[in-house]
């Protein structure tokens, strides 16, 4: 592959922030039995956000479709990727986006100033997917982890007559834990300085990544994303994701659409006894919950493989059971 500008010299393959060419991501997703797509989704409100796909190859055909939203201060590559790609190898068509200020998208990194808008700009972007004529008719599913465990139920929210056929949170984020959580007085102090520098990256707070990866190794490997964001995290967004959460707390019985909720017991970034609150409070009467023994924040990557593997097998049961009626219909019309 040639680089444009090179003339005469040695020329080198174009390569990714984790060094891998377009060829050898393809040829790995080929050997996965899928295929992915990259690009740029422009926002109603202007920004620009990097979205990614992850489907069956043919002559595989979709069975549902997965918008997917990963959590604060990561990307949809990296440590997120293996669960899109895992789902779309069962045959889901996956997609997601690098919300505003993560990853490749558009803003201020890790700057989260309002996340009503940043639900506006993932409602447009899945229902500019659901349009397309060849996903018209097929069920579609959230998917959140943490932050965006909350964000999937706030467009829920948003409009409850929107047909959503489910929703599955991992670790939602749906109040900030009182582990993490700043103390009195520094919220106080924290609200009079955001009003003049909100984007000051000073409030304190442990790594991520320390209390959300059990395996070390794997933790090597999340620190070294060249995505992440590895600041402290700036004053507008903690005070607007203690906004949101103490808002959404207080909404949790108006959640409807059919759930499964994952969580680890030992998780200390987000409150399984919060998400134990809203599985017994909310006024969906299709829904499910699972906490896992000893496990922590980072479910789908942090664990042992053994421990994915399990909570990704109870995603696809769950999904695989909520299709059960439209596989069926599907195999008394297949021709033989």
């Amino acid at each position: 592959m040639l680089l444009e500008g090179d003339h005469g010299e040695e020329q080198q393959p174009r390569r990714n922030f984790w060094g891998n060419t377009p060829e050898d991501e393809e040829t790995y997703h080929s050997s996965q039995g899928i295929k992915s797509t990259k690009s740029f989704y422009d926002s109603p409100r202007g920004l620009s956000l990097f979205v990614r796909s992850w489907e069956p190859l043919p002559p595989s055909t979709p069975r549902g479709l997965l918008f997917m939203l990963h959590g604060y201060g990561n990307d949809t590559s990296w440590t997120f990727q293996s669960t899109p790609i895992f789902l779309a190898r069962s045959a889901f068509s996956c997609f997601a986006l690098d919300l505003p200020g993560h990853g490749l998208s558009q803003g201020l990194r890790a700057f989260v100033p309002d996340v009503d808008a940043i639900v506006e700009d993932c409602i447009s972007y899945f229902d500019s997917v659901r349009r397309r004529s060849e996903y018209r008719d097929l069920p579609c599913f959230l998917y959140g982890e943490s932050m965006g465990g909350a964000i999937c139920l706030l467009i829920h929210l948003r409009d409850l007559t929107t047909r959503w056929n489910g929703a599955i949170l991992a670790s939602p984020m749906c109040k900030i834990s009182d582990n993490i959580r700043p103390r009195w007085p520094i919220p106080q102090i924290l609200t009079f300085v955001a009003k003049f520098l909100p984007t000051l990256p000073i409030v304190p707070t442990a790594d991520l990544v320390d209390k959300s990866v059990k395996v070390e190794k794997k933790r090597i490997i999340a620190a070294c994303n060249p995505l992440r964001y590895r600041g402290r995290p700036r004053l507008g967004t903690v005070l607007e994701l203690l906004r949101v959460t103490d808002d959404l707390s207080s909404k949790l019985s108006e959640v409807s659409l059919p759930f499964l909720v994952l969580h680890g017991s030992a998780d200390v970034v987000t409150d399984p006894s919060v998400s134990q609150a809203f599985y017994e409070g909310a006024r969906s009467e299709d829904k499910t919950i699972k906490i896992y023994e000893g496990m922590m924040h980072s479910l789908l990557f942090g664990e042992t493989d053994d421990n994915v593997a399990m909570v990704r097998n109870d995603i696809l049961a769950w999904l695989n059971e909520r299709l059960k009626d439209e596989a069926w219909l599907c195999l008394v019309s297949k021709p033989y």
